[in-house]
């Protein structure tokens, strides 16, 4: 492709469409890049949001729709694509992707994260037949049955609490002493009469025939379960920037609230990026900002 984008956005989660939105209304020349740009990744596994602001209680899906109808609203451009790698070249930037390659002044990079695996034998051989990682997406399947949760933040145990309305019983199971989660939600969780908590204690085994019927606990403790719902935190898809963006050691793309990286022009925005907190409405903040950040970028380049 023979343009040059002032900006290509790289995510279509709530940063990414954020970004659009602010990009579209700063009349900046761009397009947004995503495998699925109107589906927001890891939003739509959340069944109720409830602390996004104006909303007092909406699904992760009806959010995300609203924000790809706002960014929509506003023509801005979106192509379904995967990106696989972004390299910089005589001050422009080339994005290769699955079908079609890109360039561009400037990148914002808002790929989100992906699920943490626990590594554990079983995990892989019964993916979909009894472990899974979106509560949401699978807890119908374990209706009135017995699930268990492994892992203690905020995932693990809105996900319990979504999977004690439709299943019989819900156990999680958490390696520390104590859950990092909310305290809010806790006490939600707490309060459900069909959830068993076991705190220091962790999984060594997923075990069963054609689907999940039991889980081995480390010491030796067996325990039945119909599925396993894996909850153990979220890992940066860093892999299209990794090899020219400055990551911390967990992998996530270095940036201040600005969105800049180590690589000029190259901003990060949500879940991909060093920050304390990561929720729907700071990936918003996030691609806010980033886009700010480009709009000066631009204009010095213009200067120059």
């Amino acid at each position: 492709m023979n343009k040059t984008y002032d900006l290509l956005i790289a995510g279509g989660g709530a940063a990414g469409l954020t970004a659009a939105v602010y990009a579209a209304r700063s009349g900046l020349d761009f397009v947004l890049v995503d495998i699925a740009s109107s589906m927001g990744s890891q939003i739509t596994q959340t069944e109720d949001v409830d602390n996004y602001t104006g909303f007092e209680k909406v699904s992760g899906l009806e959010l995300v729709q609203k924000f790809y109808k706002h960014a929509k609203a506003l023509n801005a451009p979106m192509v379904s694509d995967e990106v696989k790698l972004i390299t910089k070249q005589n001050g422009e930037f080339n994005v290769k992707c699955a079908e079609n390659e890109y360039r561009a002044k400037t990148v914002i990079f808002c790929a989100g994260a992906t699920h943490r695996e626990l590594g554990i034998k079983g995990e892989k051989e019964f993916l979909g037949r009894g472990v899974g990682y979106c509560a949401v997406c699978d807890g119908f399947f374990y209706r009135n049955k017995t699930v268990l949760v492994v892992g203690g933040g905020n995932t693990a145990v809105t996900d319990a609490l979504y999977l004690s309305k439709i299943c019989k019983k819900v156990m999680v199971i958490h390696r520390r002493n104590r859950f990092s989660a909310e305290n809010i939600i806790v006490k939600r969780l707490l309060e459900a009469e069909n959830v068993e908590i076991m705190f220091e204690t962790e999984l060594q085994e997923i075990l069963g025939e054609k689907s999940v019927n039991r889980v081995l606990l480390k010491g030796g403790r067996t325990l039945e379960t119909d599925g396993v719902f894996i909850a153990v935190g979220i890992v940066p898809r860093n892999e299209a920037v990794k090899d020219i963006a400055e990551t911390d050691n967990y992998g996530y793309v270095i940036a201040d609230e600005s969105g800049k990286t180590s690589v000029e022009g190259l901003y990060a925005a949500g879940d991909v990026r060093t920050k304390p907190l990561r929720q729907i409405i700071t990936a918003c903040s996030d691609g806010a900002n980033a886009v700010d950040s480009v709009n000066k970028y631009i204009d010095e380049l213009s200067v120059n």
